[in-house]
Protein backbone atom coordinates (compact mmCIF):
# COMPACT_ATOMS: atom_id res chain seq x y z
CA UNK A 1 0.00 0.00 0.00
CA UNK A 2 2.82 2.44 1.34
CA UNK A 3 4.76 1.95 -2.21
CA UNK A 4 1.99 2.90 -4.40
CA UNK A 5 3.01 7.18 -4.57
CA UNK A 6 6.69 6.05 -4.50
CA UNK A 7 5.58 4.31 -7.62
CA UNK A 8 4.16 7.08 -9.24
CA UNK A 9 6.50 9.40 -8.32
CA UNK A 10 8.86 6.95 -10.30
CA UNK A 11 6.43 6.69 -13.07
CA UNK A 12 7.02 11.07 -13.20
CA UNK A 13 10.49 10.76 -13.17
CA UNK A 14 10.26 8.38 -16.14
CA UNK A 15 7.69 11.12 -18.20
CA UNK A 16 10.07 13.83 -17.26
CA UNK A 17 12.72 12.08 -19.00
CA UNK A 18 10.42 11.24 -21.56
CA UNK A 19 9.81 15.46 -21.66
CA UNK A 20 6.17 14.69 -21.07
CA UNK A 21 5.82 17.74 -18.32
CA UNK A 22 2.17 17.46 -18.06
CA UNK A 23 2.17 13.67 -17.50
CA UNK A 24 4.97 13.84 -15.17
CA UNK A 25 2.82 17.02 -12.99
CA UNK A 26 -0.26 14.99 -12.91
CA UNK A 27 1.61 11.99 -11.54
CA UNK A 28 3.62 14.33 -9.09
CA UNK A 29 0.13 15.95 -8.04
CA UNK A 30 -1.39 12.17 -7.65
CA UNK A 31 1.24 10.36 -6.03
CA UNK A 32 1.20 13.73 -3.16
CA UNK A 33 -2.28 13.39 -2.59
CA UNK A 34 -2.12 9.55 -1.86
CA UNK A 35 0.56 10.40 0.28
CA UNK A 36 -1.64 12.72 2.26
CA UNK A 37 -4.45 10.66 2.53
CA UNK A 38 -1.95 7.48 3.74
CA UNK A 39 -0.40 10.20 6.28
CA UNK A 40 -3.83 10.98 7.39
CA UNK A 41 -5.11 7.19 7.93
CA UNK A 42 -1.95 6.69 10.11
CA UNK A 43 -1.59 9.60 12.25
CA UNK A 44 -5.44 8.82 13.33
CA UNK A 45 -5.35 5.20 13.53
CA UNK A 46 -5.55 3.81 17.43
CA UNK A 47 -2.53 2.50 19.00
CA UNK A 48 -2.93 -0.89 20.57
CA UNK A 49 -0.64 -0.83 23.69
CA UNK A 50 -1.12 -3.53 26.09
CA UNK A 51 0.95 -3.02 29.38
Amino acid sequence: MMSIPFFGLLAGLLCVLAGQRRAALGLWGISMVCLLVLFKLHATDPLNVVL
